[in-house]
């Protein structure tokens, strides 16, 4: 085979490839970490790298190639997004002991139930840790090595998703909360119970005993 063949044949793969991995990401159902795209892949692909060309074929297209909490998923393009949004009713709508809880994890994971309670100062139900776990925004993540072995909780990659993150840095910082008339100037109060995380890390959890 001439040097040209083979190099027209290997074009030709690897346009192949990058259809495997477009037909993929299309048919998922949820976003896809590169590790899982791998294992459907061919042997031998670099899928970082076809990822990366996917990425740049569908910027400024009216669907992009977006990485949200290190998955990957096909999303209509962010300028576009208000064409395809409509109003409906919400069944049941997040009670402020929710949001509140939500926030709390958000900022301030890994963190157990006892230290939720703490920073809210009011004791959080079983039924609030439940309405945001079937919802999929949080999820037990090990437990912490103190007497008890308290759970401890994390948001989820659906967290990010559902708010348009695509990392926790993409988390409103404390100018940013204060820009939007969320936080006072005073103490590092959202003014619903919350404080925001200080700069010392909180202690680790045990990965190894999950609360299932």
């Amino acid at each position: 085979m001439s040097p040209d063949s083979i190099n027209q044949a290997s074009m030709n793969q690897d346009r192949q490839n990058l259809r495997i991995l477009e037909a993929l990401l299309f048919a998922a159902s949820q976003p896809l970490a590169e590790s899982s795209l791998a294992e459907l892949m061919p042997d031998d692909v670099d899928v970082a790298a076809l990822l990366g060309e996917l990425e740049a074929a569908y910027a400024g297209r009216g669907v992009n190639l977006v990485c949200v909490g290190n998955r990957w998923t096909l999303r209509t393009a962010e300028d576009l997004s208000y064409l395809l949004r409509r109003d409906v009713d919400v069944s049941r709508k997040l009670s402020r002991a929710a949001i509140e809880t939500l926030s709390i994890i958000a900022y301030h994971q890994p963190v157990t139930r006892a230290e939720i309670e703490e920073i809210r100062g009011v004791t959080t139900s079983r039924g609030t840790l439940d309405i945001l776990l079937e919802a999929g925004w949080i999820k037990p993540r090990g437990r912490r090595r103190t007497p008890g072995r308290p759970a401890t909780w994390v948001t989820t990659t659906d967290f990010l998703d559902h708010f348009g993150l695509e990392s926790l840095d993409d988390l409103p910082g404390v100018s940013d909360l204060r820009a939007a008339g969320l936080l006072d100037d005073a103490p590092l109060s959202l003014g619903l119970g919350l404080e925001l995380p200080v700069a010392s890390e909180p202690e680790e959890a045990d990965d190894s005993d999950s609360d299932d």
